[in-house]
């Protein structure tokens, strides 16, 4: 049932207390079944995310190599942070619902409404950032890095290989960092049309500062992503491109919010 009214259903600090205790009980315990089904298939998980630098070096005509572990522990954590990985994406919605039936009974029928989209919005846009990652940049990254290898046939007799021996926990590190960088980053509509929701700035005030954004997004690319221009090219470009969404998201809420203040108005007038 649908409340219109949030303060005729106030409820004690305890009550609440105990909402959210049973809210962070679900959720924990979700991201527990989640894990264990995760674990059990984490070998096959990591070969998929690897598959981006094994199709690299089988272009770069390396069929024959491997990962490698140089710690007794370090593949048992890996699989353990794939795991844990993978559990959090399964698990994004059934946290983002549990948060909103903890908030949602204190938010009127149209903050329900307004909010709604943004909730759906969040967990698409980090996958879009992920598949971004996965199909496009990793990719890319992967063929720019092994180009600086210097296998035995190009350094001669004289000369020392150079050659990539690839371990399973730092390469996971790389993923999960442009992963978490370009979802995080992609997340920039949803932040800046919620602030212009709730009248903190504008579409013309994200106009007049796109200079100043456009050095903040390649700062943050920098600081978000390894310390190549690749990698923070790849991220600054489409951050650009959704300060240009955002500018047209933040118009179209205005344009309801001026719609819904002519209505408020003509309901007021006799």
């Amino acid at each position: 049932m649908t409340i219109d009214n949030p303060d005729e259903h106030k409820m004690p600090l305890v009550e609440h207390l105990i909402e959210l205790r049973k809210r962070l009980l679900v959720s924990v315990v979700f991201f527990f079944v989640a894990f264990i089904g995760c674990y059990y298939v984490s070998k096959d998980l990591y070969s998929y995310l690897v598959r981006p630098l094994s199709d690299a070096m089988a272009e770069h005509g390396d069929t024959g190599r491997h990962m490698i572990y140089t710690n007794l522990t370090e593949a048992f954590w890996t699989n353990v942070r794939v795991a844990a990985f993978a559990s959090a994406f399964l698990c994004f919605p059934v946290w983002a619902g549990q948060l909103w039936a903890f908030v949602a009974p204190g938010l009127y029928k149209r903050e329900k409404k307004a909010f709604a989209p943004f909730l759906v919005a969040t967990p698409v846009l980090f996958l879009a950032g992920a598949a971004t990652v996965y199909y496009f940049v990793l990719p890319i990254a992967c063929r720019f890095f092994l180009s600086f290898e210097q296998l035995a046939a190009d350094t001669g007799p004289d000369g020392l290989p150079i050659e990539l021996q690839a371990k399973v926990g730092e390469y996971l590190s790389l993923v999960m960092k442009f992963i978490f960088a370009f979802g995080i980053a992609y997340q920039m509509p949803v932040a800046l049309t919620l602030l212009a929701r709730v009248g903190i700035l504008s579409s013309a005030d994200l106009k007049a500062k796109r200079r100043y954004a456009i050095v903040g997004v390649f700062i943050a690319a920098a600081v978000l992503t390894p310390p190549d221009i690749f990698s923070q090219l790849s991220l600054a470009v489409p951050m650009l491109l959704l300060y240009e969404v955002s500018i047209l998201s933040c118009r179209w809420v205005e344009r309801g919010k001026a719609r819904e203040a002519a209505e408020a108005e003509a309901a007021a007038d006799p």
